[in-house]
């Protein structure tokens, strides 16, 4: 066995039809686990289900659609997993929601409360659902995909900043109270990765241009140069991690 060998391993991630989800479930199904794939949308979810299940030639993913914004929904999610496999042994939050874009004096206070329950709250609800059992068999690993933007301000997506901020903490306070029953609990922060869900930022000539210029490694990342990171903090290799934030940005907080 490997330091990366997730064999026997059922994972739950979230927003994985697309974008860094989905390359973290790519990977997570090609060091062995099988993955549970969810975003809303379930025809999206099926995709990448029946594309990791043909890579392998066998079935190392099902398809269980959930809105983050459920409570109900994401109860479900880890019902459905707890029915089809077992367990739960890795648990990676990654969805999120951003619907503004703009200086926070403009940003309404709806939008503001999806921003921190679709970010925040919804993380929290589930990573609850999932922990009990991870305690009592005393292994298991929960990974949230933070942002950069938790570490510093913006000035058009700060509500999304505050939001990520407040993940880190919260790893950091459920890692100290999941420690003792060796359930680690870390973050991982991208910088600018060109998703869908970044595209405003990454697909503008002028702001492109500004952040390669600032950015030791001059471009922007890739959704699959994240994933890796999560394949280290689901297995072995990271057994004596917990708590942390692991900076995921081609160099751009140094500077």
């Amino acid at each position: 066995m490997t330091l990366f060998d997730l064999s026997g391993k059922v994972a739950i991630i979230t927003g994985s039809s697309r974008g860094i989800g989905r390359a973290i479930a790519f990977r997570l199904a090609e060091h062995g686990a099988k993955v549970v794939i969810s975003s809303r949308k379930e025809s999206a979810c099926e995709e990448v289900a029946a594309a990791i299940n043909q890579q392998h030639g066998e079935i190392r993913a099902i398809a269980i659609p959930a809105s983050i914004s459920s409570k109900e929904e994401l109860q479900s999610l880890v019902d459905s997993t707890n029915r089809k496999w077992g367990k739960i042994d890795i648990l990676v939050c990654n969805a999120a929601s951003n619907p503004y874009y703009g200086p926070s004096s403009g940003i309404t206070d709806d939008q503001f409360r999806k921003v921190l329950d679709n970010n925040i709250l919804a993380n929290h609800w589930l990573i609850h659902m999932v922990a009990p059992q991870m305690r009592e068999r005393k292994d298991g690993s929960i990974i949230i995909v933070s942002s950069i933007g938790g570490l510093k301000g913006s000035p058009v997506i700060g509500a999304y900043h505050v939001s990520k901020a407040a993940d880190l903490a919260l790893a950091r306070n459920l890692a100290w109270e999941f420690g003792s029953d060796n359930v680690r609990v870390n973050c991982i922060a991208p910088g600018l990765i060109k998703t869908d869900f970044a595209k405003a930022l990454w697909d503008d000539p002028e702001n492109r241009k500004d952040w390669d210029s600032r950015a030791p490694m001059a471009r922007a990342g890739e959704p699959d140069e994240i994933a890796g990171t999560a394949v280290f903090l689901a297995s072995n290799a990271s057994s004596f991690v917990s708590g942390q934030v692991i900076v995921v940005d081609g160099g751009m907080t140094v500077t």
